[in-house]
């Protein structure tokens, strides 16, 4: 069968504000659609793969006319739902008998209720795509019943079925690796300036799930019930080299816990180093999960950087969002990454439930006093089917304007802040953390070529925006009359 994956066009305007853009837009490698369009081929139909980072909605029309699809796979974040709900009515117009199925987090979250909001959509994959697309077209081949296909809710005479969920992939071993050669040029799909030391970046995840319970955070497993799925160190190395082989140079780790697994993550650093594979990488970790040995294996397996999430430099406040972990441990984790050698990313949120605004200016002194090499400070964003946005009413407020759902719209409002403290918040530390001496002498001293010039002059020029501008969202929204107390979709 013909097939034809695609993410909606979108650009860097539609997440951060015109300004910013440059400085914090990853054009990131999709992996999970590029597991599902990997799975569809191996099961030997033809795909094509449209990558609407770097094509426009036109150029996605045109080319879907001469390639002529039966089933058209499509990808929804949260505040792309509108775009992906626009590209399903427009290829109906074109083929009006070509099979539409959506997935990713916002179907996945919201599952069949999807449907009663797109008339041109006909079924949503409700969990991981790669057993469930690639069954769903063998059935759609033999003109079959899709009553049986787990893990869908499809459309039949009118009405909305919502199929048994599938189980998920147990065997992570036992999917193949992603194609890369889907999407072209490798050079264009890079993270933001500061994010990497090297080109090509590929994307790799060595594990799927998570076993922490942060109120914001969406998790397939809800229930956290299957806990961490594993990939085997010997496949992940696999992956690697067949990166290295395609001329990628650099390794972003997107597992939500590489280092849950004490054991495991220095395996797999010291596979790294036994197998001398030369490559530079990019990982995250939470800050109770790692110790001097394991970031020092990392550095000598070529890690230069890690991403902590600190959140929040109040500790009633980390325990509103369930981190599970406590500001000593947060203070020990940065300190001993930096004494390894590495560069510590930390992200910040504000607008957490029960934060007021002097508990926000506590969090800017802390991360002031941090002193980690970078820092971000977004906007607390309750994703579709979170603990937080299902139970926001006893939070506070969430938009019901899906554009808001970036990290960089105040998406959620708790009863303890207004949306213009938490604009200020963010004003306020990213003002006062980029623009202490010591940071901007360590920046000169850590420029090493033209790509950390570039950098650090694309960071300037959108921090003197932030300096000055007057609204972090960048846009005008109707946020003061698209809040409700509670959002539940039926």
């Amino acid at each position: 069968m013909r097939c034809a994956i695609i993410i909606p066009a979108w650009s860097p305007e539609d997440i951060f504000p015109a300004k910013t853009a440059a400085v914090q837009i990853n054009y990131w490698e999709p992996l999970g659609t590029l597991y599902v369009a990997t799975a569809i081929k191996n099961a030997g139909h033809e795909v094509k793969f449209f990558n609407g980072a770097f094509m426009t909605h036109q150029q996605i029309m045109a080319d879907l006319k001469g390639f002529r699809p039966r089933f058209v796979g499509l990808y929804s974040t949260t505040f792309g739902w509108d775009k992906a709900n626009k590209t399903a009515s427009d290829i109906k117009k074109i083929f009006n008998d070509v099979f539409i199925a959506v997935g990713g987090p916002y179907p996945i979250a919201i599952k069949g209720a999807c449907l009663k909001e797109a008339d041109d959509i006909d079924a949503v994959v409700t969990g991981e795509g790669e057993i469930t697309v690639v069954e769903l077209l063998a059935r759609l081949d033999e003109d079959r019943s899709l009553s049986k296909v787990h893990g869908i809710a499809y459309k039949i005479n009118g009405n909305i079925k919502e199929n048994r969920a599938r189980k998920l992939i147990g065997n992570l071993d036992s999917l193949p690796f992603p194609l890369r050669a889907f999407l072209g040029d490798s050079d264009k799909c890079v993270p933001a300036p500061a994010a990497y030391r090297k080109t090509p970046v590929a994307l790799v995840i060595t594990s799927r799930g998570c076993d922490r319970k942060c109120i914001f955070c969406f998790q397939i497993d809800k229930t956290r019930q299957s806990k961490i799925r594993y990939r085997s160190i010997d496949n992940v190395l696999d992956e690697i080299e067949i990166c290295l082989d395609q001329g990628y140079r650099e390794i972003k780790f997107i597992d939500d816990t590489l280092c849950a697994d004490y054991k495991r993550a220095l395996a797999l650093a010291e596979g790294i180093v036994e197998r001398q594979l030369d490559f530079t990488w990019f990982a995250s970790a939470v800050v109770n999960q790692v110790d001097e040995p394991l970031l020092r294996a990392f550095k000598k397996a070529g890690c230069w950087a890690i991403l902590f999430g600190a959140e929040s430099g109040v500790q009633k406040n980390l325990n509103a969002i369930k981190k599970g972990i406590t500001l000593k441990q947060t203070r020990k984790a940065v300190s001993t990454a930096k004494k390894a050698g590495l560069t510590v990313f930390t992200s910040f949120i504000f607008g957490i439930p029960g934060e007021t605004f002097e508990d926000g200016l506590k969090t800017i002194e802390f991360a002031c006093d941090l002193n980690p090499h970078f820092a971000n400070f977004h906007a607390l964003t309750p994703f579709p089917g979170c603990e937080l946005y299902d139970h926001a009413d006893k939070y506070g407020s969430v938009s019901s304007n899906l554009a808001d759902y970036t990290y960089q719209g105040a998406a959620f409002i708790p009863q303890t802040m207004s949306r213009e403290q938490i604009v200020r918040l963010r004003q306020t530390a990213f003002r006062q953390f980029y623009s202490r001496p010591l940071f901007i002498l360590r920046q000169i001293a850590r420029l090493r070529n033209l790509h950390d010039a570039r950098a650090a002059f694309t960071g300037l020029k959108s921090l003197i925006w932030i300096w000055t501008g007057k609204d972090l969202f960048g846009k005008k929204s109707d946020m003061e009359t698209s809040f409700v107390s509670s959002v539940k979709v039926e």
